[in-house]
């Protein structure tokens, strides 16, 4: 395998540091607030130097969350190494990690209804693989913690999975630590269990 030359690591370099501020950005102002030229004044780089890697704000969009979902599945696989571990717990350990990398400014926040964004993320193959690929490693756990009492298995898998995606970018995340009431961690240990153990008392539960 050749060498990358010079310029082609130049290159890199700078479109690796594009996509990291937009996904500050996204984390930040979320995608209707944030704009081309904020990005490459974030950059520190002329707009016309952007558009030669990126032709439009939904490309810039989508190669952040292209980078989010690959660290998720790192993630994941890192975790999945640990054969050891119950299902639930895997999914409580991954909907943690995701938890801490929002109050980390680390995940984009994306409008949940946008026809340009949407339409540019479901043209693009690398990102609806990404999907389908964290999809079905979760999927796993989600049926295997189901079947084991771990999981209510009367709910839908797909119910189960779009809630802990829900979890990402979870606004009471924001609101908590407004408060200044509790640490980050304290956030995420009661958002946690709020999702795993909804909000019956102990006692009340089935």
């Amino acid at each position: 395998m050749s060498r990358p030359s010079f310029r082609e690591q130049v290159l890199r370099v700078r479109e690796d540091a594009i996509v990291s501020a937009v996904n500050r950005l996204l984390a930040e102002k979320g995608f209707d607030l944030m704009t081309v030229d904020g990005v490459a004044a974030e950059v520190g780089i002329a707009k016309a130097s952007l558009y030669k890697h990126f032709a439009s704000k939904e490309e810039l969009a989508g190669a952040a969350m292209v980078r989010v979902l690959d660290k998720t599945l790192a993630e994941v696989e890192r975790l999945r190494s640990d054969k050891a571990a119950a299902p639930v717990e895997q999914l409580k350990a991954v909907t943690r990690w995701a938890m801490r990398e929002q109050l980390a400014g680390q995940m984009p926040s994306l409008p949940s209804e946008n026809s340009t964004l949407r339409a540019a993320l479901l043209a693009s193959k690398t990102y609806v693989d990404r999907v389908m690929e964290l999809g079905d490693r979760l999927g796993e756990w989600i049926t295997m913690a189901q079947a084991a009492g771990q999981i209510d298995g009367s709910l839908p898998p797909e119910l189960v999975l779009y809630t802990l995606y829900a979890r990402a970018c979870d606004p009471v995340i924001g609101v908590l630590k407004s408060t200044a009431n509790y640490s980050d961690e304290e956030i995420v240990e009661l958002v946690l269990k709020t999702c795993f153990d909804g909000l019956a008392a102990r006692g009340e539960r089935a």
